[in-house]
């Protein structure tokens, strides 16, 4: 079967008129009418009833027309993926990431999107969310991972989660043999802090923490590096708050416990999206951003999966207890 000729077919079927048909299509009625009878010469039954005034579909060609209707899209979208692979073929994707982007999600990311599309080039840079924003208006940037708001002109923003907060503290800590931590739990200890004017927005998701549970931090030091943080950690100056991608740092004498807070939903701070420029289309971006959210949704998936297993494991526990 021609594509061709189920595409004049499916011209025909829609139109059930030659002439319109034949406009549609570009080509003159006696050219429509000879692809048409080939096609019914493969297929070895007629699909079409002809008359000087009326066009009627047999029962086979309306089966024919409903598949063909299917099989033409699946055709366009194939096309259009190989176009768009085309087209990205030899090009640079320039990404840009906050650190917690750039260490806790964008690895396996770039790892997965490498082999799958090798000829690509993506170039990482790391830095704040304000410059980034900068450097997409700029054209200097195909992609962005930033802390909201977004309220620059021509920027498309959108969510991808809301990061959760760890405790980093000493092996030997008394809190160290809990398995989750509260607020008030750490209270009356000394606290290490992102730096108020290098990381705002660290700086007010911790606040916020200690806010909604009614409690002051004790602040003991301010610090612009996470491994700065983690190393005043492990010579016992304090506790520290920090996102739970900071667990990948593995310092010596230090472990993390998940930190119990209110609703991450309430917490814009944590929140970390994709943004890029409207008006700069770019393939290697589609692709790539479609990659996020698949990979996004598959640890969603497993997460929940996860949480089901943990609340089915725990009556019994709790029996044999």
């Amino acid at each position: 079967m021609d594509v061709k000729q189920l595409k004049c077919f499916a011209a025909v079927a829609e139109e059930l008129h030659f002439g319109h048909a034949a406009q549609r299509m570009n080509m003159l009625p006696s050219t429509l009418g000879r692809q048409i009878r080939l096609l019914e010469e493969d297929v070895g039954t007629r699909l079409l009833v002809r008359s000087t005034r009326h066009v009627a579909l047999t029962p086979a060609g309306a089966v024919l027309r409903r598949d063909a209707r299917t099989i033409l899209e699946q055709l366009a979208a194939a096309e259009l993926n190989v176009r768009r692979l085309s087209k990205s073929k030899g090009s640079v994707l320039r990404i840009g990431a906050i650190d917690s982007a750039a260490v806790g999600l964008l690895p396996d990311l770039l790892c997965i999107f490498k082999e799958h599309h090798p000829d690509i080039e993506t170039r990482l840079t790391e830095c704040t969310s304000a410059r980034q924003l900068q450097h997409l208006s700029a054209g200097r940037l195909d992609l962005g991972f930033v802390r909201p708001p977004v309220t620059e002109r021509g920027l498309q923003y959108e969510l991808l989660l809301y990061e959760t907060l760890v405790v980093a503290m000493p092996t030997n800590h008394a809190l160290a043999a809990k398995k989750w931590i509260d607020v008030h739990d750490i209270a009356p200890m000394h606290l290490i802090v992102p730096a108020r004017q290098v990381r705002p927005h660290s700086y007010k998701a911790v606040m916020r923490a200690f806010a909604a549970a009614g409690e002051e931090a004790k602040i003991v030091l301010e610090a612009a590096e996470r491994q700065t943080m983690i190393s005043l950690v492990a010579a016992g100056i304090g506790l520290a708050i920090v996102p739970s991608w900071v667990e990948k740092l593995r310092v010596p004498g230090v472990v993390y416990r998940p930190l119990r807070v209110e609703s991450s939903a309430e917490n814009p701070e944590s929140a970390l999206g994709i943004v890029w420029c409207e008006d700069l289309p770019s393939a290697s971006r589609e692709l790539f951003v479609d990659l996020v959210r698949s990979h996004l949704a598959k640890k969603l998936v497993s997460s929940v999966a996860v949480n089901k297993l943990r609340r089915a494991r725990a009556p019994a526990i709790a029996g044999r207890t």
